[in-house]
């Protein structure tokens, strides 16, 4: 494969230029916004799964901004990495503080997402407008899936990971939408993908914080 290999693949982008993609790129400080504001939520708490998050949230925002400026193929793999890392990271951590799951049984359920979702993205991409977003469906549907199982167990855990849902569809609709609407809108909708993933994630963050700080004994 070759790793400098030019990708023209939003609406924004009209030429080879660093520069081509200027909201695009801009619009990823809000990865960095949304990790500074976690960090600074998470002030005085010790070393945790949170900060692992935080820090992969940070770096979501660097590995976009490197692909949606140089736009070659290295960069394609430095955007998509920590995304999928995050994925990965709080889907176990996710089955340890969720489900009460040993080490072993959530790195489990970690390696069973994959396959899944590899099997689900080939049918998600014949549904209409959702081809170029298909792969990140089944991370909505893995959130979505959390939230109703936790609904009688964990309600305030569950309503949160519904929101975060919910904003989720929104940001795939605004991914998807990038193309079909790039003669009306020249810019482009990816902007809209990247702002309200900064939320999202944030939100994601916060959501474990609350329901780990919820499992504590609380000191009489």
């Amino acid at each position: 494969m070759d790793w400098t290999q030019a990708i023209d693949a939003y609406c924004e982008r009209t030429g080879p230029g660093y520069w081509a993609e200027p909201v695009n790129a801009v619009t990823n400080a809000a990865f960095l916004v949304a990790a500074a504001v976690m960090a600074w939520r998470l002030r005085g708490a010790p070393p945790g799964r949170e900060w692992v998050m935080v820090g992969l949230l940070a770096l979501i925002g660097v590995g976009s901004f490197l692909f949606h400026t140089h736009a070659r193929a290295w960069a394609a793999l430095a955007d998509v990495l920590p995304i999928l890392g995050f994925v990965l990271f709080y889907l176990h951590a996710a089955g340890r503080g969720f489900l009460g799951l040993s080490r072993g049984r959530s790195l489990v359920l970690v390696a069973l997402f994959l396959p899944a979702a590899a099997a689900l993205v080939p049918l998600l991409r014949a549904v209409p407008l959702l081809g170029v977003s298909a792969g990140y469906m089944p991370v909505l549907l893995l959130i979505a899936g959390f939230a109703a199982y936790l609904w009688r167990a964990a309600p305030a855990t569950a309503r949160g990971l519904a929101i975060g849902a919910a904003i989720l569809a929104v940001s795939i609709t605004l991914r998807s939408l990038d193309a079909p609407l790039c003669a009306a809108l020249p810019g482009g909708t990816h902007f809209g993908w990247h702002l309200l993933n900064a939320v999202m994630l944030a939100w994601m963050i916060e959501v474990y914080r609350r329901h780990m700080l919820a499992r504590r004994p609380r000191r009489r």
